[in-house]
């Protein structure tokens, strides 16, 4: 039996695309939530907490990330709350595996962004693709040079979130990969 490769997947900029200017983004729908990440960061009782963070998301992406030859995960500062709060929504099961960030937000010595060095413990030499918004090219040179296997590292501007060019680049990177 082939394993197949890991999807990493972030939620605000991938999923969430929370700079987008277009009030009514084709195809997504506006969810309003209440992620403990964001929470920590609202006056408790204020105006903001009350009403929670506006999500947009597209229930198709579910169906479609599931067609591609990948294993599923997150790879999100949401972490589980992803499953219970995103994965309904766009139609993905709510028991995905979850990287679990020791240290979220933590400043890199090497300047890293602070999922890097994590997600590459996590993904204990498997090949994968890591879709997310804050990616540097300096992340793309650790991984190709701390991990074993192919990677695909696909920054996703967080004011389009995953668009169709980004479902073929992840299709025919997978389909590329060695058996």
């Amino acid at each position: 039996m082939t394993v197949r490769p890991l999807l990493l997947l972030d939620v605000d900029g991938p999923l969430n695309p929370f700079r987008s200017r277009l009030p009514g983004l084709r195809g997504y729908r506006s969810h309003r939530m209440h992620p403990d990440i964001w929470m920590s960061h609202q006056r408790p009782g204020s105006r903001r907490a009350r009403r929670g963070v506006r999500v947009l998301l597209h229930p198709s992406h579910g169906a479609r990330l599931q067609a591609l030859p990948f294993e599923l995960a997150w790879a999100t500062a949401w972490t589980h709350e992803a499953n219970a709060l995103v994965s309904p929504r766009i139609g993905l099961p709510t028991d995905l595996p979850v990287i679990e960030w020791p240290e979220p937000f933590a400043r890199d010595p090497d300047g890293l962004f602070w999922k890097t060095r994590p997600l590459l413990d996590w993904a204990a030499g498997r090949p994968f693709a890591w879709v997310d918004d804050l990616i540097t090219p300096r992340d793309t040179a650790h991984v190709h040079t701390h991990h074993p296997t192919p990677a695909l590292l696909l920054r996703i501007h967080p004011r389009h979130g995953l668009r169709d060019r980004d479902f073929t680049t992840l299709a025919t990177w997978a389909s590329q990969l060695p058996a």
